[in-house]
């Protein structure tokens, strides 16, 4: 499989690292998007995609960067926009061997593919977190070397022989990871995955339908997310930053709840020293990919402040065109033209590093 991308290496090395961006445009910035190579495509042969869109036209999407893609953002005011690797991608892969193999490839293709206009692209790192280790190297290169903009992992890392045995990044071993993703100080993205098949089968039997964005990606990645909280990480790593999608994965939905629940865990040992609205205001960002929803936006900006919460769209699971007029019809009767303005890409320029 990572033989195709031998061809490649040559032209990734002459990736430039400092990116020549604008900045002091005013229109959007999108990150939560997907892209894949040929070689994954059997990964979303099940995705459901965007309203009016075939599997076909979803696969060709996935490909595409330069194309349509390109065309949809200059059709609807997307400056810039940063690409990863569609999910579950090299979290889906249980032999270690073989994923840090594939995250390198995928890496070194991504960074090619845009390395002809990284005025309009960026790219988050595809890592396999079967060794930390490893992954907090891969980072290293791929932030240092190919100009990305940090990281996006999709979920838990599947494992073992039979895929049953599920990796999940809030132990101290992890550590070694995410000091390096401080070092570099670069952000992470945490974004769902689809349930191993024993998951599936335990918990969605009676209907099936919920497996994916319906149910089972907010259930599944806010029970890591929220393990990420609560086994200490970002009291070992204060100015870790993670980013959550759909609008916090319903977290922020919730905390009140979260914080009055987990306080009663404090006596069996909880390592978690502040609680879950506090790493609202120090660690952790939401987006609004694919959960274009105003009340809750609003409702949102109460809870956690405008501060915390960037645009992004989901594409192509979700709609282009959808996603910019909500937020360029809809929200300016919402938000004030500065508080539009921060939505839609003030803070993802600090939290992306796209001004230094």
């Amino acid at each position: 499989m990572h033989q195709v991308f031998a061809f490649l290496l040559f032209i990734c090395t002459t990736v430039v690292t400092s990116r020549e961006w604008n900045n002091t445009g005013r229109g959007l910035i999108a990150f939560e998007e997907a892209w894949t190579v040929p070689e994954l495509l059997i990964q979303v042969a099940n995705s459901v995609p965007a309203f009016g869109q075939t599997k076909a036209e979803l696969e060709a999407n996935l490909l595409d960067v330069h194309d349509q893609r390109l065309t949809q953002m200059n059709e609807n005011g997307i400056d810039f926009m940063v690409l990863s690797c569609a999910s579950p991608c090299i979290q889906g892969f249980s032999d270690p061997p073989t994923a840090e193999a594939l995250a390198t490839s995928v890496n070194d293709v991504l960074a090619a593919t845009i390395s002809n206009n990284t005025m309009r692209f960026g790219a988050f790192a595809a890592l396999s977190m079967h060794n930390a280790t490893q992954a907090a190297q891969e980072l290293n290169r791929t932030v240092t070397e190919l100009g990305f903009l940090g990281a996006l992992l999709n979920d838990y890392q599947q494992s073992g022989d039979d895929n049953t045995t599920l990796l999940y990044y809030d132990q101290p071993e992890y550590d070694v990871f995410w000091q390096m993703v401080v070092d570099l100080d670069v952000p992470v993205y945490m974004h769902p995955r689809v349930g191993i098949s024993l998951l599936n089968n335990l918990e969605y039997q009676q209907a099936v339908w919920l497996i994916g964005p319906g149910q089972q990606f907010a259930a599944s990645l806010s029970n890591h997310i929220l393990g990420i909280c609560t086994n200490g990480v970002f009291d070992r790593f204060p100015t870790l930053k993670l980013i959550v999608g759909h609008l916090g994965e319903r977290i922020t939905s919730d905390l009140f709840r979260i914080d009055e629940q987990l306080q009663r865990q404090r006596p069996e040992g909880m390592p978690m020293k502040l609680n879950v609205s506090t790493y609202w205001e120090t660690n952790l960002f939401e987006t609004t990919s694919a959960n274009f929803a105003t009340p809750l936006l609003k409702f949102h900006i109460d809870a956690i402040g405008l501060d915390r919460i960037m645009f992004s769209i989901d594409y192509p699971y979700a709609s282009i065109p959808e996603g910019a007029q909500w937020i360029e019809e809809t929200l300016p009767d919402v938000l004030s033209p500065t508080d539009l303005l921060k939505l839609k890409r003030e803070t993802a320029i600090q939290v992306l590093g796209l001004n230094k």
